[in-house]
């Protein structure tokens, strides 16, 4: 365990991250309080004055290091950015470790890049500033702002004013993996309430599509969860209440979450299809049998190809494929190996996550069964992974982070030119409001570039059919509050 002492609590949670990021495998205490307790053999303190910052760490009572900065600026978020570099620079020094995004702790460092870019400022400007404000390494910058550049590409012309996106929520899996910390329910368990789960969406869809009439819907997203565990009748009504409430004259993309290939039949691709909609995600995760049998994924490596086969047949040109690097006992050759099966299929898009286990995760609360295994990541595995994208003509499009990630990296979208999923770019960059309907859907209204509030579904299934009027009632309420 870490203790660290502040003398001002405000920047708790930014000092709470970066340490995390050296010690990833510790307890983090950020405390503001005079003294230390005994507990933890490792401790550090910060204090923040009006002329200069000064961070100390210790070892067994002992000071190690001690590091001074003269405050440049009183404003908060330069004071921020000093505090972190110190930190950085004392922990790099006594660890013999850099980061790959340096003193950048968020999950959307492409905001970055993109704000500067539409403040006209160069590319080389903008990996000047990355580099010295926040000490990335020369390959993470060029990544965020080769990528901010596409983003910009690929959301030109988007009214972000009249215009709007649809998550659509659908929580049941086949099976719950072990990483996973979704609001997802193995759906043999919700079988028989599936339909009074649909009932309560359409409820709220209706609902969203009359308060929205005059909003221009650019992008639909059906996740989960699993939507491909409906039957096909079951999507073919969802997808006909979409049809009826919103109105597609501006819809860009629509895109279906067919993730788990044990859940997906040619049927439903072929109901997808009709209903128009335009991209779908196969995710494999990985391509090795052992992994997926280890992790709880109910199919065969066979059955991923099967699913892939099945949603070309059905005539879908736009297939994405999410893989997870860092699972148990995968290094890379494991990797590689997925992604030599990946390419065999050529999808139009690749997702690569690094694997971040949340508190919810079984693969957290039992981390000591799999310690052996190892959670592995490298620079060099994410390396592989970029390679055999582009040499495929796939190009990274968006990228975000999370909390716990195996190495400190990120995950990547990959995709053809113009096989890029606008939805994904949208939700990371937050310029667009994204309405969310179904248990755990949180909707994202962006009253303006600085301004975003926050409307949230009750994550529990049952909760959310029984207080499916309270639902509405939160989102009518804050659209006459705020005007709409």
């Amino acid at each position: 365990m870490i203790e660290v002492k502040v003398n001002q609590e405000s920047f708790a949670y930014d000092i709470h991250s970066l340490i995390k990021a050296f010690y990833p495998e510790e307890e983090v205490n950020v405390r503001e309080k005079d003294t230390f307790t005994e507990a933890a053999a490792l401790k550090m303190s910060a204090d923040i004055g009006e002329a200069e910052i000064e961070f100390a760490l210790y070892e067994n009572q002992a000071l190690q290091k001690k590091s001074r900065v003269c405050v440049e600026n009183p404003d908060r978020r330069l004071v921020k950015n000093q505090l972190k570099q110190v930190i950085y620079q004392t922990l790099s020094d006594y660890t013999g470790r850099t980061l790959p995004w340096g003193t950048l702790t968020g999950i959307r460092p492409v905001k970055i890049p993109m704000a500067m870019l539409e403040q006209g400022r160069s590319n080389v400007e903008i990996a000047d500033y990355m580099r010295s404000t926040y000490l990335c390494s020369k390959e993470k910058t060029a990544l965020a702002v080769s990528i901010a550049n596409r983003e910009r590409e690929v959301l030109k012309g988007l009214d972000y004013g009249e215009g709007y996106s649809l998550y659509v929520g659908i929580p049941f899996c086949p099976s719950i993996c072990l990483y996973c910390s979704f609001s997802s329910s193995p759906i043999k368990r919700w079988k028989k309430q599936v339909e009074a789960y649909l009932e309560a969406l359409f409820t709220e869809l209706r609902f969203l599509g009359n308060a929205f009439r005059g909003g221009r819907l650019n992008t639909i997203y059906v996740g989960g969860g699993t939507p491909t565990t409906l039957t096909a009748e079951q999507l073919h009504r969802l997808m006909s209440v979409l049809e009826k409430c919103f109105d597609y004259g501006y819809l860009r993309e629509l895109t279906v979450e067919a993730g788990r290939p044990d859940s997906v039949s040619s049927e439903k691709f072929r109901v997808l299809k009709a209903h128009g909609v335009t991209r779908v995600s196969v995710n494999p995760q990985t391509m090795n049998q052992e992994t997926l049998d280890l992790i709880g994924r109910k199919h065969t490596v066979e059955e991923t190809r099967e699913a892939f086969f099945m949603a070309r047949e059905a005539g879908f040109d736009n297939i994405n494929m999410d893989l997870i690097v860092g699972l148990p006992g995968e290094e890379k050759e494991q990797v590689a190996h997925t992604l030599t099966e990946l390419r065999a299929l050529g999808p139009d898009s690749i997702t690569v996550h690094s694997l971040a286990v949340k508190r919810a995760a079984r693969l957290k609360l039992f981390q000591e069964e799999y310690r052996e295994m190892g959670l592995k990541n490298s620079q060099e595995i994410m390396d592989l992974a970029y390679r055999s994208c582009v040499e495929q003509g796939l190009y990274p499009y968006y990228l975000y982070r999370q909390k716990n990630m195996a190495g400190n990296f990120e995950n990547v979208g990959y995709a053809k030119v113009d096989k890029a999923g606008i939805y994904n770019i949208l939700i990371m960059e937050e310029k667009q409001t994204i309405l969310a309907a179904g248990a755990g859907g949180a909707t994202k209204f962006v009253l303006n570039p600085d301004h975003i509030e926050r409307v949230e579904n009750v994550k529990d299934v049952a909760q959310y059919m029984s207080r499916i009027e309270e639902m509405i009632e939160r989102k009518r309420s804050f659209l006459r509050a705020n005007g709409f």
